[in-house]
């Protein structure tokens, strides 16, 4: 057994699963399960959001640690179903550690199994229905549904810049705004509040509490505050962009 080997398996598979969002209770029971169906008894991991730690103990040997850090990242529910259902064939079938490596390398560079189109009809369907929920009228949804389009159009531009979170958010929120106070001074939409509290909510990290919710619950408090936090971050990028976006508004309406 190349126990290096195995360990740097073992990291990449926790840190692909953070990357693409995965709870921090199922990053270390995959990584645990698999150090185990090699027959590692003395495996430790220890997960973050933005970081993993994965250690084992060798026969007769010191011993030895990979720390990877996990830089910004969403959350891709396919990538996470294809690497559960990876970790589960490798604890089933234990293959040679290098047909391991890559059957895993294969599973991360597949590409996303959601075409750009349907995320941007998802964006806009979301930020319409949202609209109507809270009590707009048909035209509100619409102007939330270009909203949704915008904000769509510019996160992933933003993610590919590398842009932090709040960064993304603030954009995204102020995106929001000018939209929604330009359609309605243009008569397209009737209330300006119904369409960004509706066009907004495509960016509310509503996963994150529930996972933050999660953690905490699990006895996870450091990723649970970490995700707490991230969530109030957010919050603020959208708060602050929005009204960024409508002071700047109201400041050009009083000098035209």
């Amino acid at each position: 057994m190349d126990y290096d080997k195995l360990l740097t398996l073992s990291s990449d598979l926790g840190y692909h699963l953070l990357l693409s969002g995965a709870e921090i209770y199922r990053v270390e029971e995959s990584v645990q399960y698999l150090l185990t169906a090699y027959g590692v008894e003395t495996g430790e991991v220890f997960a973050i959001p933005n970081c993993v730690i994965v250690s084992l103990t060798a026969p007769g040997q010191k011993p030895i640690t990979r720390v990877r850090r996990v830089p910004s990242h969403g959350t891709d529910i396919s990538r996470m179903e294809d690497l559960n259902a990876l970790c589960r064939r490798l604890c089933a079938e234990t293959p040679d550690l290098d047909r391991a490596a890559e059957v895993l390398a294969e599973t991360v560079e597949r590409p996303s199994h959601t075409p750009v189109a349907v995320e941007l009809a998802a964006y806009v369907l979301l930020t319409s229905t949202f609209c109507l929920f809270f009590g707009g009228t048909a035209r509100d949804a619409f102007c939330g549904g270009v909203c949704g389009l915008a904000v769509g159009l510019v996160l992933p531009f933003l993610t590919r810049l590398g842009s932090n979170l709040f960064f993304k958010a603030m954009v995204g929120g102020f995106c929001c705004g000018l939209l929604a106070a330009g359609l309605t001074d243009l008569g397209v939409g009737e209330h300006m509040d119904l369409i960004i509290t509706g066009a907004i909510m495509a960016q509310a990290p509503g996963l994150v509490i529930t996972n933050f919710m999660r953690d905490i619950m699990a006895g996870d408090m450091m990723s649970g505050l970490v995700k707490l936090a991230e969530a109030l971050l957010t919050g603020a990028g959208i708060a602050l962009g929005t009204g960024v976006a409508l002071s700047l508004v109201n400041t050009m309406w009083g000098v035209l």
